[in-house]
Formats: C-alpha cells, sequence, structure tokens
C-alpha cells in the first residue's frame, strides 16, 4: 500500500461522513421550529441504515462479480476482504476502497429526507431507506462504479452525479409528490440561519473529500478535483447572490449556501475529468438553473420539495452529468467530448431517472401497505417533534 493515499482516502472518508451531520445542521435550520428533531432525526438515521446495510450485503452486491445490474454476496460481511492488500491496482487496500464507498449511501439517503420532511412517517422513512438502498442505490453503484452496464458504456460519473445527486434528488421528488403537500405552515425561510451556515460549511468542507478522495489516491487526480470542486461552488454562490441582487434586490444568505450547494453538485460527476475553467462555467451555469428550479419552478407547479433536496441535487445532477460531457478533457477523463459521449451521458441519467422513479413509487407502496408513509393530520398540525421522538428543540 502507499503510505499517503491511505493517509488521504481515510482522511476523505472522514469527511464524507461528516458530511450528515453538516447536512442535518443545514436541514434542520431551514426546517420549521416544530419539526426541527424530526428533520434531524431523519438526516441522522441515514447513518445507521447506510452501515448496516453497506456492511452485510451493501458492499458484496455494488462491487463483487461482474453482472451487468448486480453484483453478488462473495463479500458479505466484508469476507475475505483485505484490510492490507488491493485487489484493484490501488495504493488503497480493498478493505479501505469498501470503508470509503460505504460513507456514499449515508448522504445519499440523508439528501432524500429533504423533500418530505414535516409529514412523513419516521417508521416508514426507515423501512423506505432500507429497501432503496438495497434496489436503488446499490445497483446503480454498481452499473457505473462496480464495472456493471453503464460502465461497459463509457458512461463517466466521477464521484456520484447519477448514483448520489440524480437518484436521491428524482426519489425525494416521487416521495413528496405520493406524500403530498403540507398541511400547514410551508414557510422554509429558517428557525437557525447560524445552523444552516453552519451545516453548509461542513458540507462544503466534506464535499473535498466526497470529490477529491474520489481520486483514491494522493496524486494530481485528487488536486484537480479538490480546486474545481472549491471553484465551481464558488461561482455557482456568487452567481446566485448575484440572481437575488438583480431579482429582489436583496441577499438572502440561505439563498446563497443553496447556491453554493448546487455548485458542490453540479461539479460531483465531473470533478476529475474537467479542468478548472469549466469547473467554473459549470458552476455559472447550475446557479442559474437551480434558482429558477427553487423559487419559480416548483411554485408554479405546485410540488412540496421542501428543502430543494430536487431542486438542488436532482436538478443540479442532471445538469452536472450533461456538462461532464461537454467539458471532458481528454488528458484526465480518457476521453473528450463528442457526440457517443453526450449520447452515453444522457443515456445514463435517462437509466438512472426511470430506474430511480419506478423503484421509488413501488418501494414506498409496499411500505405505505405496512405503515402509513404520512403522520396522522393530528400529529402534523401539532409537530412532529413531540409525537413521534418525545423531543422538542428548545
Amino acid at each position: 500500500m502507499n503510505g499517503a493515499d491511505v493517509a488521504w482516502v481515510l482522511v476523505s472518508a472522514g469527511l464524507v461522513w461528516l458530511m450528515v451531520p453538516g447536512l442535518a445542521l443545514f436541514y434542520g435550520g431551514l426546517a420549521e421550529t416544530r419539526t426541527t428533531v424530526n428533520t434531524l432525526a431523519m438526516v441522522m438515521i441515514a447513518i445507521a441504515v447506510g452501515g448496516v446495510v453497506w456492511f452485510t450485503v451493501g458492499y458484496s452486491l455494488a462491487f463483487s462479480g461482474s453482472g451487468p445490474i448486480i453484483g453478488n454476496l462473495d463479500t458479505a460481511f466484508l469476507h475475505n476482504v483485505s484490510m492490507t492488500k488491493s485487489t484493484r491496482g490501488l495504493g488503497i487496500s480493498d478493505g479501505l476502497f469498501a470503508l470509503f464507498q460505504g460513507m456514499f449511501p449515508m448522504i445519499t439517503m440523508a439528501i432524500i429526507a429533504g423533500s418530505v420532511v414535516g409529514r412523513m412517517n419516521f417508521k416508514a422513512f426507515i423501512l423506505f431507506l432500507t429497501a432503496w438502498m438495497l434496489l436503488v442505490y446499490v445497483p446503480l453503484a454498481h452499473m457505473i462504479w462496480g464495472g456493471g452496464i453503464l460502465a461497459q458504456h463509457g458512461a463517466l460519473d466521477f464521484a456520484g452525479g447519477d448514483v448520489v445527486h440524480i437518484s436521491s434528488g428524482v426519489s425525494g421528488l416521487v416521495l413528496a409528490l405520493m406524500i403530498g403537500k403540507r398541511r400547514v405552515n410551508t414557510d422554509t425561510s429558517g428557525n437557525n440561519l447560524l445552523a444552516t451556515v453552519i451545516g453548509g460549511g461542513l458540507l462544503w468542507f466534506g464535499w473535498f473529500g466526497f470529490n477529491a478522495g474520489s481520486a483514491l489516491a494522493a496524486d494530481g487526480v485528487a488536486i484537480v478535483a479538490f480546486t474545481n470542486t472549491n471553484i465551481a461552488a464558488a461561482f455557482a454562490m456568487l452567481t446566485w447572490v448575484i440572481l437575488d441582487f438583480i431579482l429582489f434586490k436583496r441577499v438572502r444568505i440561505s439563498g446563497a449556501i443553496s447556491g453554493g450547494v448546487a455548485g458542490l453538485v453540479v461539479i460531483t460527476p465531473a470533478a476529475g475529468f474537467v479542468q478548472p475553467a469549466s469547473a467554473m462555467i459549470m458552476g455559472i451555469i447550475v446557479a442559474i438553473g437551480a434558482y429558477f428550479a427553487t423559487t419559480v419552478i416548483k411554485y408554479r407547479l405546485g410540488y412540496d420539495d421542501t428543502l430543494d433536496a430536487f431542486g438542488l441535487h436532482g436538478v443540479g445532477g442532471v445538469i452536472g452529468g450533461i456538462l461532464t460531457g461537454v467539458f471532458a478533457s481528454k488528458p484526465l477523463a480518457g476521453t473528450s467530448v463528442s457526440w457517443q459521449l453526450m449520447g452515453t451521458q444522457l443515456g445514463a441519467i435517462l437509466v438512472t431517472i426511470v430506474l430511480v422513479v419506478v423503484l421509488t413509487f413501488i418501494i414506498a407502496k409496499v411500505v405505505n401497505l405496512i405503515t402509513p408513509l404520512r403522520v396522522d393530520e393530528a400529529v402534523e398540525e401539532d409537530g412532529l417533534d413531540y409525537d413521534l421522538h418525545g423531543e422538542v428543540n428548545a
């Protein structure tokens, strides 16, 4: 093993894990006061569900075997996964590879909560996440990162545009549509913007491990991914602020942080595949797209994507996947823009969306037969915190 690679990927795994409590603060600060505890719980439970499923069968199904859609159970419970050697030609062990990859489903599932906080039954959410990780996340990870059918066709997804952001954002939208709008106050202007800013900062910080760690080595690709991550986020945040100035003559700090998150999302599939100037352009484009998705389109269409999981992650992930094909640099990606690459990227995005929509709908329907997806009207009106968790945010 390479000591520098091991150290960097270990740190990166910790940074990706940190993104979950960071997201909890980000979402929790934007949620209504009487649903803050529920919001925190829905985000943080993803650590437990993700950790258990990944260790038992998730890693094996995603990264063992050579099936086109799913792997096998040869390495279930990390059986025969070496902590000191690599079978992948990397400077890190298979055990560290499994550890790092295991952090991604946690933040992916946590993102989904943003679309349905304030009205979804917590028990139903846990059941949904467990099934969703097995039936949606794991096959996508295998198809794109585990040598499956999308990888075989040349789809580019450096750190999770399809696997993480499109999957979570689209799934959140489907759930929101199935459950329906909140019955009471739909204001999400924020109950604790200090928490939102701290959470947004932790997300940005953790994203360096998310993207640059996906190089799986302490090398030039990691440096490119790290650099591109900051550039895209910075330009997206500034573009969002400018749009606020132009349209509303004021700047919302929650909006500025959301702009930064949109930039982080868009660069995720491209982080190690594009040049820094391309990252700049991607940040500007996604800020415009996500801004109108969250401030205009969702209100015109009338869906309740509560904390903009779809508007930031779904929309940003689609834009990022497309622009990865537009700006791919041959020295970095091994390929450059062509009609074939664009078709591959669009095909991968379409496959991801169809898979997520169909399976999210089926899983939610089955869960609803076991326990209601939505809380009782009285509970929703009172606020979910005390009724579901016995705690309130003082």
